[in-house]
């Protein structure tokens, strides 16, 4: 009895068939073994495109972007309601106050611009003094007199002139705070002897500081005077050096 395998378009061994022969039961003449193998297919057509799916978990988030032009202004909006009127103060002696720091503030930068302009160097100034209409300046580079006047002059000043007990006092007392002894103060009598005159050319009148027995033109040659630390004058000769003191008159600072 022939048995076939049902297997598209091949025909199976006789080797193998005996061993599926070896594993089929004792059957009846009338029953035929048969064996079926199950073998994978050709592969079929492409089905049909299936629903869309669900959307997916958001992905990470991109980098800041760099910063956009700016846009053009906006209408200006309407003006907004009146505030609620202030508290009633009395401002007169705010107002003295702040006007009295105006005035020193005002005081401190023209002291200030005429030190920068009247010195190459603060380390050359031993500060300043001043009354009301002047302003004295010691500086502290030795010179002879007629280099120290014309380093006033220079400066916008002059010589300092003590004439009175007041600016004599005031110089005295800055050359003792400075430490010092003595310095060059615009009197001299260079142009006639004897005949004292200020640097600006201003005769002395009635007062003087002379100590005792001076002016005493000593060797023929003590033509400028100096002050000492004690507020005393004394005829000097012109080719020394020493420190010396400037005076400003404050409307031309």
């Amino acid at each position: 009895m022939k048995r076939h395998l049902a297997f598209p378009g091949t025909l199976i061994s006789l080797a193998f068939l005996s061993l599926l022969r070896s594993g089929c039961p004792q059957q009846t003449a009338e029953e035929a073994c048969s064996v079926q193998i199950l073998v994978p297919g050709l592969k079929g057509d492409m089905g049909d495109k299936g629903q869309k799916g669900s959307v997916g978990r958001h992905g990470k988030i991109g980098p800041i972007g760099s910063k956009g032009e700016k846009g053009d202004s906006g209408d200006i909006g309407p003006p907004g309601p009146n505030g609620e009127p202030g508290i009633p103060c009395e401002c007169s002696q705010l107002r003295k106050a702040i006007g009295e720091m105006d005035n020193q503030v005002t005081q401190l930068t023209t002291e200030l611009k005429f030190i920068k302009n009247a010195l190459p160097s603060p380390a050359a100034v031993a500060g300043v003094r001043e009354t009301d209409n002047k302003i004295y300046l010691l500086v502290k580079e030795e010179k002879k007199y007629v280099d120290a006047q014309l380093a006033c002059h220079r400066r916008g000043g002059m010589l300092s002139m003590p004439k009175d007990e007041t600016s004599n006092s005031l110089i005295a007392s800055y050359i003792t705070q400075a430490g010092l002894t003595r310095v060059f103060i615009g009197i001299n009598d260079l142009e006639k002897e004897g005949s004292f005159v200020y640097s600006d050319r201003s005769p002395m009148q009635t007062f003087n500081k002379w100590r005792n027995g001076e002016p005493n033109d000593a060797y023929d040659e003590e033509d400028c005077v100096e002050m000492v630390a004690s507020g005393g004058w004394n005829d000097v000769a012109c080719h020394i050096t020493m420190y010396f003191i400037c005076e400003f008159d404050k409307e031309n600072v």
